[in-house]
């Protein structure tokens, strides 16, 4: 008996569990519950900045799992919004992701920020900080 491939919800399952893992050893948590929360605070935040087609071309090179996890809620007639500094976006992914404030809101982008640049091109990195304003590009490209 030859073993059945993967389906490709298996593979994203297993790719999302990479990034996951990937994402709770930046942040120092072993919890990759709190490493989704982060990982969807940021997300959502981000693409919620973002152009609609920035956000659709990034969302292409996202997993499966994870692309659904980046477009549940959105509205993208709503984008991009009108975040313009640092603080506000922290404030978001604060928000949005349960966390204490914007000290680990901040470590929680640069660790997803990490992330996203080990598995998403250069070029559509390039793209996504085209777009931000430089306060919160700083926080991407850091």
């Amino acid at each position: 008996m030859s073993p059945v491939e993967p389906s490709i919800i298996e593979r994203s399952v297993e790719k999302t569990h990479v990034w996951l893992k990937e994402l709770a050893d930046e942040l120092g948590v072993e919890d990759h519950q709190y490493a989704y929360r982060a990982l969807r605070a940021v997300l959502h935040t981000l693409r919620d900045r973002l152009t609609v087609d920035t956000a659709a071309t990034l969302a292409a090179q996202l997993p499966t799992l994870i692309r659904g996890i980046y477009y549940e809620d959105w509205v993208p007639g709503r984008t991009p919004s009108t975040i313009h500094d640092a603080d506000a976006f922290l404030a978001h992914v604060a928000a949005e992701g349960r966390m204490a404030g914007e000290t680990e809101a901040s470590l929680a982008v640069a660790a997803v920020s990490k992330v996203l640049r080990e598995h998403v091109s250069a070029g559509e990195i390039d793209d996504v900080l085209a777009i931000l304003p430089d306060r919160i590009r700083v926080l991407i490209a850091a």
